[in-house]
């Protein structure tokens, strides 16, 4: 079946990196939009970074200059690139597939597309 992993979650202090995978398995990224958000307690499910299916890349505002989103040449992997972390960044973060069509989730994980488990990130001052 369809199975969506994400991976490299962990602790680290402000100003420190960190990279997140997702992996795919049952399909590819390929001619899909995919997703990375976050949601931490009491917060709102927040969008990091989206990758259209026409190679169009965007970020929140939030994020703008320290997260990169990847894939690897098999389309099977999705990376985010998490740089000069900040306390506010620690989340529950996951990735998310969109095979149809793309709607911006407003719940962690949403309703529609596939959805990974998350990791969490934890950025301490």
């Amino acid at each position: 079946g369809v199975q969506l992993v994400e991976s490299g979650g962990g602790s680290v202090q402000a100003g420190g990196s960190l990279r997140l995978s997702c992996i795919a398995s049952g399909f590819s990224f390929d001619d899909s939009d995919v997703a990375w958000y976050r949601q931490a307690p009491g917060d709102e499910c927040e969008m990091v970074s989206h990758f259209s299916s026409d190679g169009s890349v965007s970020y929140a505002d939030s994020v703008k200059g320290r997260f990169t989103i990847s894939q690897d040449n098999s389309k099977t992997t999705m990376y985010l690139q998490m740089n000069s972390l900040k306390p506010e960044d620690t989340a529950v973060y996951y990735c998310a597939a969109y095979l149809i069509f793309f709607e911006e989730a407003r719940t962690c994980p949403g309703e529609l597309g596939y959805w990974g488990r998350g990791t969490q990130v934890t950025v301490s001052p």
